[in-house]
């Protein structure tokens, strides 16, 4: 690839960047001065939107990558997985930010959100969602404290850092595995609301299940981006290894819903007619059956291509799972459709917009990455997978 034409599409990127912000923050403020009626479609009926389906629910999903990574790389003593371990602290923690951003622009009384820290309310499967969103946003920060640390040469507290790595890896976990499977629970509430195709007890189990899933896509998603972005050199044996656990978490994830959904006599809804049949048969038919159909075999998965695209239509199914329980799921019941309007997408897009340049800015500034110092790529980044050959050029 040519430097021109990598500092043109550098360049349209730049551009999208600054033009989505620019967009959402006029958009905010119109929010904040008129209230959320001037730029949202919600309303008693449809309470909940596209911010809380997709900037809460799937955002905090897709940091499913953090706590998936360390407690494989030092629970379970996978070292392979060390050297992309740091990328996914980085999009763990951008994830769970960029959530709480989202939810101080959704919630009506934004001001109000600290109240949970002293307002306790033990019986709500929210409170518990919030602390435990909270805690584990600290506990993302404490393990991402050393690549500061590292770079501004603070040896002594780098190396404390390192030292408690395993019980900060411990809490990360133990608070991850609580709170994406009660984001399940806060649906067992609405029984006669939420369509059986997606209401069921299994629901907090089939969360954590797909936030571990989405995870190790994203995982290899980001990889590709990063080296094509950044000039760097990607592990493709390692990214195989991924890929390896992926198909067997995309498995039993498939497993699981056809096992549900056979048990509470819902097979025959979800793989019928209808327009939530229609909605599940996408979701599990892209997001489930595809990425296994393709990863699971060695020769497809060996194509570069073929494993960035199964983990896409991976995370496709994922984000369209959330949805559909979020928004889909309630719509029968409610008499009626929820269409977002454009104001509640470009804020949406502006969230995802500052996500990536949060990432680019930790991989320019901080040693994200071990084999790149701060601030620098080699000149041509090269991953052979089979016969394929991927080359990133050097982005100044």
């Amino acid at each position: 690839m040519s430097a021109e034409r990598t500092n043109h599409r550098l360049g349209f990127w730049k551009g999208m960047f600054y033009l989505l912000v620019a967009i959402g923050l006029v958009l905010t403020v119109v929010r904040y001065t008129k209230g959320l009626g001037a730029v949202t479609n919600l309303s008693d009926r449809y309470p909940w939107g596209l911010w809380k389906a997709f900037n809460v629910l799937v955002g905090v999903g897709l940091g499913g990558a953090g706590f998936t990574l360390m407690g494989l790389s030092y629970i379970f003593n996978a070292r392979r997985f060390r050297p992309i371990v740091r990328p996914a602290v980085v999009m763990a923690f951008l994830a769970y930010t960029s959530a709480a951003v989202a939810l101080m622009i959704d919630i009506g009384r934004s001001w109000a959100i600290w109240h949970p820290i002293v307002m306790w309310n033990p019986h709500s499967v929210l409170f518990e969602v919030a602390w435990c969103l909270m805690l584990y946003t600290g506990v993302l920060a404490l393990e991402g404290s050393g690549m500061l640390f590292e770079r501004l040469g603070w040896h002594r507290a780098a190396h404390i850092q390192h030292t408690a790595t395993v019980p900060i890896v411990i809490a990360g976990v133990l608070l991850s595995t609580l709170h994406q499977s009660s984001l399940g629970s806060l649906f067992l509430i609405a029984p006669g609301k939420l369509h059986p195709i997606w209401y069921t007890s299994m629901l907090p189990l089939l969360f954590f299940i797909s936030a571990i899933c989405v995870g190790l896509a994203m995982l290899i998603i980001m990889s590709r981006l990063s080296a094509h972005a950044f000039g760097r050199q990607f592990d493709v044996p390692l990214l195989g290894d991924l890929s390896r656990i992926l198909v067997a978490m995309l498995g039993v994830y498939g497993l699981a819903r056809i096992w549900d959904l056979t048990l509470r006599g819902q097979l025959g809804t979800a793989f019928g007619w209808g327009y939530e049949s229609a909605m599940f048969q996408l979701e599990f038919g892209l997001g489930v059956v595809v990425p296994f159909a393709v990863l699971v075999w060695p020769k497809l998965r060996a194509n570069w291509h073929l494993l960035y695209g199964g983990a896409m239509f991976a995370v496709f199914g994922f984000v369209m799972n959330r949805m559909n329980v979020a928004i889909t799921g309630f719509e029968g019941a409610q008499g009626g459709r929820y269409v977002p309007s454009w104001e509640e997408v470009f804020m949406t897009l502006m969230v995802v917009a500052l996500v990536f340049g949060g990432f680019g800015l930790a991989v320019k500034h901080l040693p994200v990455f071990p084999d790149v110092g701060v601030g620098k790529a080699p000149a041509v980044a090269r991953a052979q997978v089979g016969s394929h050959r991927f080359s990133a050029p050097e982005l100044n």
